[in-house]
Parts: C-alpha cells; sequence; structure tokens
C-alpha cells in the first residue's frame, strides 16, 4: 500500500533502470525505503542521492555484473533483493532474423539474467534471505508474430527461473518472474516511431489487449514489489502475468 516502507534498511538492485519499467522500479523501491544501485549502460539520466547509486553496468559482462553486485553488498554489508530487469526486443521472423541478433538478445535478456542472479546468490545463500525478481514477458509463454528471438529469450528467463526457484526452496532465497503485456515504454516509442503508420500501429497494440488499454511502467513495479515483499514469502518459482487480459482469450 501507499505510504508503507515494506524495503526500509535493505538493499536493492535494479538493473536497467535507467528508463521505462527499470526506472519504475528503481523509484517504488526507494518510495518505500531501499538502498538502491541502479545498474544500466547508461546511467546519465540517474539521479545519485543518499538512497541511489547509479552503477555503470553492462548485463552481458561477467565482469560488470559482478561488479554491481558486489558494491552492493560491500557497501551495505547485505543483499536482500535483485530485480534483474534489463532487456532489449526484437522484430524480427525466423528466416530474418540473423545470428548476431539472435545471440545480442539472448546475451541481454537471458545471459543478463543468468548472471545477476549468479552474483547475487553468493551473497544471498549465506544470509538465508534473498528475493530474485526476473523480468520475462508473456512473450515467453505464448508465441508473438515477428519477436523470434525476443520470445525464445523470454522463454529461457521464464525456465531459469523455475529451476532456480527449486533449486533453493527452503534457503530463504526465493526467485520469480513478471511477465509483462505490451506496455507503454520507451521501447514500445521506438516500435510505433520506426512504423509506417505510428497510429495505427499504436491502436492495434491496444487492440489486443482486452481492457483496451497498454500497461504502465508503474504497474509493472508494483508487481516487482509484491514479489521481492515479505508478503510474498511462500512464492518461488512464479511467473506472474501482468498483461491486461491479453492471454484470457
Amino acid at each position: 500500500m501507499p505510504g508503507e516502507m515494506r524495503f526500509e534498511g535493505r538493499t536493492v538492485i535494479v538493473t536497467g533502470a535507467a528508463s521505462g519499467i527499470g526506472s519504475a522500479m528503481a523509484r517504488a523501491f526507494v518510495a518505500e525505503g531501499a538502498v538502491l544501485y541502479a545498474g544500466d549502460l547508461d546511467v546519465g539520466s540517474i539521479s545519485s542521492s543518499e538512497q541511489t547509486f547509479p552503477v555503470q553496468t553492462d548485463v552481458t559482462s561477467e565482469a560488470d555484473v559482478k561488479r554491481l553486485v558486489d558494491k552492493a553488498f560491500e557497501d551495505t554489508g547485505r543483499l536482500d533483493v535483485i530485480c534483474n530487469n534489463a532487456g532489449i526486443g526484437s522484430t524480427t521472423d525466423p528466416v530474418s532474423c540473423t545470428v548476431e541478433e539472435w545471440d545480442r538478445v539472448f546475451a541481454v535478456n537471458a545471459r543478463g539474467v543468468f548472471l545477476g542472479t549468479k552474483h547475487a546468490l553468493t551473497h544471498m545463500l549465506p544470509a538465508g534471505r534473498g528475493a530474485i525478481v526476473n523480468t520475462a514477458s508473456v512473450g515467453g509463454l505464448v508465441g508473438l508474430r515477428n519477436r523470434t528471438s525476443y520470445c525464445a529469450s523470454k522463454g529461457a528467463v521464464i525456465s531459469f527461473t523455475k529451476q532456480v526457484a527449486l533449486q533453493y526452496a527452503g534457503t530463504g532465497v526465493r526467485c520469480n518472474c513478471i511477465c509483462p503485456g505490451t506496455v507503454d515504454s520507451p521501447w514500445v516509442g521506438r516500435l510505433l516511431g520506426e512504423a509506417e503508420d505510428p497510429e495505427a500501429e499504436r491502436a492495434a497494440l491496444v487492440a489486443r489487449q482486452p481492457m483496451g488499454r497498454l500497461g504502465t511502467p508503474d504497474e509493472i513495479a508494483q508487481a516487482a514489489l509484491y514479489l521481492a515483499s515479505d508478503a510474498a514469502d511462500f512464492v518461488t518459482g512464479t511467473s506472474l502475468v501482468i498483461d491486461g487480459g491479453l492471454l484470457s482469450g
């Protein structure tokens, strides 16, 4: 609920924190008292404060991810939450998708989640507590046209989340993922900007959501807060769908 301080005194990492869903997550955790380490390739737009520490991070680089995770732990003596959120999209079919695109999308969307989880676990397991929240997509649960490498990479995130949850069930470390539908984010904005008819493309995206609108980054952030909070202590291995009813049809 608004006004709660569920994360006061806790250390939280969010990757892809400079824009869109990641930025909304970062703001939401700080608003509830967290000390936030905000990882992104471009940290210029992230304002540092006594609660927020931007760390330039390429999630495809193990050295970068380890540096981010270790800094958060060494500065504060704890690591309570990591949101492996950084991701990129794709707009190709299996024939037009190149090997280079496939590898790049998997490097960010899947390897980045693996690396964040791997290095967070080195601190969470000895402490006997921790919450890992990965950003997947409804595209990891169903096929979406012209999203070949994206759907495949997000499906990998969902399967990886379940494996980690099972591996560490009972240790105090939980692992879940969120599966947003179409969200009014900068990536969707770029997608619309590349369309021949942006207004028609936006209308088509809205029309496929039964609730008749796109989601907002803040709505997705609230789901991440729930999964990271003590209220979700009995929740692990789940894929929380937030899609305006998209998968109900």
